[in-house]
């Protein structure tokens, strides 16, 4: 397809040919990096080790310096982060875990997963992380865990929900996963509590070129036994030096390594990942801009203040819009690509029909599965795809109304 015209910002000509925007994309930042993965994957071909080997142990080193974390501990996907981080916490079986409705279901799954039980609760509407009032209200004589999640652009409310597990007695656990870069009064994401985990599903700000993860945590018997953990339950080896791993299993473990060529790739895109953030907030800036006002936008991503000092990282651009589910298909026609986060609230999932939580149970999560849109964001995306992007919601606003 040839580029559309652009008549003044945000603005095109409908005669010219649409402009394809997919969702996510990496082909061109991958082709500028090649080199360099090339060099970290010839040393892993080299070795002839390619999963839990050298390139591992060096991203965890170089992922503990930039988040500032004790420990990194690489696994093999966030999900996997999460399971084995509760586990490593000391989540026993029946122990009730916090956490938000409005999130995606590992966050919920995982719980169950360690043998927990997950208590949903709402969030704030605004910035989308678990709502410490309705936090406090669902804390048991069960409850063990808090587990905030921080959601495309910003951290929940840490010192309130810090504060609330303080008074009862609980653990924070942070789902992290799309957090890298998220600092609250200097400190990294997942360090507020216990520890946290980070995903590198290819979208994410830091992203692998398949499923991998990490947990991030400051204690050293934490990390211990997550190290463990991941390598079917076998204890005895310094982390990073995994020629010392014991043969025994001292508890039921799983296979959750993270391999030596995602190692690779994430080690080429951390020393280019300040870059990526500050390109991600440029393309934030300019959708803003031209969707300010928007008929039938209801938020635009919208930075809570916090008495902490907090950045913001955009993982994802998110909108809130009146007619979600037409405005992304009239953007599909138009080769636009589009992801809604979430279209069902974790409380109306079947898999956790067992709770018998109805709708109206946690409105502000509701609201946002009905409304939230999330539109392309990544670093090779272009200002005139944005312009393209924004010109066409405002095509699809003209439309209705008329």
């Amino acid at each position: 397809m040839q580029p559309i015209a652009l008549t003044e910002r945000g603005r095109t000509d409908p005669s010219q040919a649409a402009l394809p925007v997919p969702f996510f994309s990496q082909a061109v930042s991958f082709e500028r990096i090649w080199p360099e993965v090339e060099r970290h994957l010839t040393e892993v071909t080299g070795r002839g080790k390619y999963s839990h080997g050298h390139k591992v142990a060096e991203f965890e080193r170089a992922l503990a310096g930039y988040t500032g974390a004790r420990h990194a501990v690489a696994v093999n996907s966030g999900t996997d982060a999460l399971v084995l981080l509760l586990r490593a916490a000391g989540l026993n079986p029946g122990d009730e875990v916090v956490v938000p409705a409005f999130s995606f279901v590992a966050s919920a799954s995982s719980v169950v997963l360690a043998g927990g039980r997950p208590v949903f609760a709402d969030i704030d509407p605004v910035g989308h992380g678990l709502d410490p009032a309705s936090v406090a209200a669902a804390i048991t004589p069960r409850t063990r865990f808090v587990m905030p999640v921080h959601l495309f652009c910003q951290m929940a409310d840490m010192d309130a929900l810090s504060a609330i597990a303080t008074d009862n007695g609980l653990t924070v656990v942070e789902d992290s996963a799309e957090a890298i870069g998220m600092r609250w009064n200097g400190r990294h994401a997942g360090l507020l509590g216990a520890g946290g985990v980070l995903s590198f599903f290819p979208s994410k700000t830091l992203g692998a070129l398949g499923d991998a993860g990490a947990v991030l945590t400051d204690d050293d018997r934490i990390a211990e036994t997550v190290a463990a953990l991941r390598h079917h339950g076998r204890f005895g080896a310094t982390l990073g030096d995994f020629r010392k791993i014991s043969t025994q299993t001292s508890m039921p473990g799983q296979n959750s390594k993270m391999d030596d060529i995602q190692a690779a790739v994430l080690l080429t895109k951390l020393g280019r990942l300040g870059a990526d953030i500050a390109r991600r907030e440029e393309l934030a800036e300019a959708y803003t801009e031209r969707l300010t006002g928007a008929p039938g936008i209801l938020r635009l991503p919208t930075v809570v203040p916090r008495d902490a000092a907090t950045n913001p990282v955009y993982y994802v651009y998110l909108i809130e819009v009146e007619h979600r589910d037409r405005l992304a298909e009239f953007l599909a026609r138009r080769g636009i690509g589009t992801e809604t986060y979430y279209p069902v609230p974790l409380h109306r999932q079947p898999c956790f029909a067992e709770f018998g939580l109805l709708e109206g149970a946690f409105p502000h999560a509701e609201a946002a599965c009905r409304h939230a849109l999330a539109l392309p964001l990544y670093p090779d995306l272009t200002m005139e795809q944005v312009d393209y992007v924004c010109a066409t919601i405002r095509a699809f606003a003209e439309e209705e109304a008329a």
